[in-house]
C-alpha cells in the first residue's frame, strides 16, 4: 500500500517497535480502545488479538465488532481493508480533526493509541486535553521534537505552551525513540514513543484565563513578562511571580497563579502571534 503524502503518512514497519508499543500500552479485553491513524493495520493486527482472541470476549458477544476497539482513518482505500481483515473492529473512515469527540468517547474510559501523522499533532493533542474526563491514557508515536517539547523542562528550548497545558492536566513520559528507517517511507527526522496519563488531581483555575496568559507569554517569548502580559491586569503581588522572568522560565503553578490573579470578567483582547511554541 502507497502512502500519500497529502495524509502526512509514514507507515510503521518496525516488527520490534510495534512489539514495543503494544508492551507499554499492555491492552486487555475489557478495555475501550481507539487507535487513531491505523494504517494498513501492522499495529492495528497486534492490538486486535487481545479483543478477537480472548475467552472474556468470546463470552461477552458472539461475533462481530462491539464497539470496544474502533479506529479512525482519513484514508477511503485503507479504511475497507480494516473492516474485512479485523471482525472485532469498528472503523470509521473520517478526518480525526473532524470527528465528534464528544460523542466518540461518551461510552467510558478510553485507552487511545496511534501513529500520528506529524501534521495533526499538536491539533489533536489540543482537543484531546478537552476529553481528559474520558481517557485512561494514550499512547502515540509523534515526531521527537513535539515529543521533547511535551516532556520539557521549565528553562529550556523547547518549554511552551503546549508544554505547560499538558503537563498541567497530564503526566507526560516519552518512552523511546524510533529512527526513520523504522517507517515505510522513512520520514526525515527521528520519532519517539510518549505515553500520557491525566492527572487525578489539578489546580483550579479558568482554562479561558489560563489561555490567555499561556497565549501572551509565549507570542513574545523573548520579552519579559511584565512586558509581555502588560495587556493584562494581573496582579503581581497575589501571583508571586518574578515579573523579570521570560515564558520559557515560568513553572506550571506559576503560570497557573497568573491566571488566578487576573480580575473576574476581564475583558481581553488577542495576543500577537509571533515565536508560539
Amino acid at each position: 500500500m502507497k502512502a500519500r503524502k497529502r495524509f502526512g503518512q509514514h507507515f510503521l514497519t518496525d516488527e520490534s517497535v510495534l512489539d514495543g508499543i503494544v508492551r507499554a500500552v499492555r491492552p486487555v479485553a475489557s478495555d475501550r480502545l481507539l487507535e487513531i491513524g491505523p494504517g494498513p493495520g501492522a499495529l492495528t493486527a497486534r492490538l486486535h488479538r487481545t479483543f478477537a482472541s480472548t475467552e472474556a470476549r468470546a463470552n461477552s458477544v458472539e461475533s462481530g465488532a462491539d464497539g470496544r476497539f474502533v479506529a479512525v482513518e482519513i484514508d477511503r482505500d485503507l479504511a475497507p481493508p480494516l473492516r474485512v481483515r479485523f471482525p472485532a473492529l469498528t472503523v470509521i473512515n473520517e478526518d480525526i480533526l473532524r470527528v465528534d469527540l464528544n460523542d466518540l468517547l461518551a461510552a467510558g474510559q478510553w485507552r487511545i493509541v496511534g501513529n500520528l501523522p506529524y501534521n495533526i499533532s499538536t491539533p489533536l493533542l489540543v482537543r484531546l486535553l478537552a476529553q481528559l474526563p474520558r481517557i485512561r491514557d494514550m499512547h502515540f508515536m509523534l515526531q521527537r521534537e513535539v515529543a521533547e517539547r511535551l516532556a520539557a523542562q521549565p528553562g529550556t528550548k523547547d518549554w511552551g505552551r503546549l508544554t505547560v497545558l499538558m503537563q498541567l492536566w497530564c503526566h507526560v513520559d516519552q518512552l523511546f525513540d524510533v529512527a526513520p528507517e523504522s517507517f515505510a517511507p522513512p520520514p526525515r527526522v527521528w520519532s519517539a514513543v510518549v505515553r500520557i496519563r491525566p492527572r487525578s488531581s489539578v489546580p483550579e483555575v479558568a482554562p479561558a484565563a489560563l489561555d490567555q496568559v499561556l497565549r501572551h507569554a509565549f507570542t513574545q517569548r523573548r520579552k519579559r513578562l511584565s512586558n509581555a502580559l502588560q495587556s493584562l491586569a494581573i496582579d503581581w503581588a497575589q501571583a508571586g511571580v518574578d515579573p523579570g522572568k521570560r515564558a520559557d522560565a515560568v513553572t506550571v503553578d506559576e503560570y497557573v497563579a497568573l491566571a488566578r490573579s487576573l480580575p473576574e470578567g476581564e475583558p481581553i483582547g488577542p495576543a500577537v502571534n509571533q515565536d508560539e511554541q
